[in-house]
């Protein structure tokens, strides 16, 4: 049995879990499809079990394919641990780091955080993906991502975290807005207009629907859209206003005209954190990324 787990084929068997598709994962992985569903085959063959189906959405894991997935996705983060510190003796920091982030983080000082280190440490890579604060969590504690960046509302329990930057929740409105004059605004008087919002079922969202249920309101959005500049468009047209972060829709503000309240409420500041598996199992690399963003959150911003 032991002879098929070699690290290409637990490589190729993850990544068609994660393509859900043979074809997908074979380019991926610069190999023909055949050649990926032989090599399945035969862990098939040895164990005495499917490893996969054929769902609504692709291929998907059975039970066992499940096991196997988070087993191998243990086993090559790590080869890739031993192969980064290997390396540290010769010639520097050569691994990668695979980071995933909400929305809010990815507009605001992230990008800019994730340069500074890559001039630090010119070998390294690093893959940066966005997503929403539930699938964040799940994917780290999954193994599919090292380092996850979120808001600390999320639940991160079990994930080892450390601080990173923090942000303030504002109001953004046309200039020809009833509110526009307004020097600051409670949440409750934004209720009682049409409203944007950005990134449905993420946290940002609960914690306003929450707030407004506070009130004995609800929540009730004209449009809903994905991106934080998606909103700034939407709210440029006369469509409604948006509770925005302040840091991150500053540019699109200015750029478009849009006039930018302070929202006078105790939860306006949102901290966000860096969370992992346990630091122990981090590859070298991704253990001074997590460093480094922990130290841009004690700067000024």
């Amino acid at each position: 049995m032991a002879r098929h787990f070699d690290p290409q084929t637990l490589r190729l068997f993850v990544a068609v879990c994660e393509e859900r598709n043979i074809a997908r994962a074979a380019e991926r992985e610069a190999i023909v499809p055949s050649a990926v569903s032989k090599r399945i085959a035969a862990i098939e063959r040895d164990i005495g079990a499917p490893l996969l189906v054929r769902g609504r959405r692709g291929i998907e894991p059975t039970a066992a394919g499940q096991t196997l997935l988070r087993q191998a996705r243990d086993m090559l983060s790590a080869m890739e641990r031993m192969h980064a510190e290997l390396s540290e003796f010769a010639t520097g920091v050569h691994g990668s780091v695979r980071v995933m982030a909400s929305v809010s983080v990815l507009a605001e000082r992230l990008p800019d955080d994730i340069a500074g280190f890559l001039q630090q440490y010119q070998s390294a890579r690093v893959t940066l993906d966005e997503a929403l604060s539930p699938d964040i969590v799940r994917h780290v504690r999954e193994g599919a991502t090292d380092l996850g960046v979120l808001w600390e509302v999320a639940d991160t329990s079990g994930l080892h975290t450390v601080p990173y930057r923090c942000d303030h929740l504002c109001v953004v409105v046309h200039p020809l807005h009833p509110l526009a004059r307004r020097k600051r605004v409670r949440f409750e008087e934004t209720l009682d207009h049409a409203a944007i919002g950005v990134a449905p079922g993420g946290t940002m969202e609960t914690l306003l629907r929450r707030q407004a249920a506070v009130l004995g309101r609800a929540l009730a959005y004209r449009i809903q859209v994905a991106s934080l500049n998606a909103a700034c468009r939407i709210v440029a047209a006369g469509l409604g206003l948006a509770v925005l972060p302040r840091e991150a829709v500053g540019p699109d503000v200015h750029a478009a005209g849009l006039v930018q309240l302070p929202l006078h409420e105790p939860w306006v500041e949102r901290r966000f954190v860096v969370c992992s598996r346990a630091e122990s199992t981090l590859p070298a690399t991704a253990r001074l990324l997590m460093q480094h963003l922990r130290e841009q959150g004690h700067m000024p911003a």
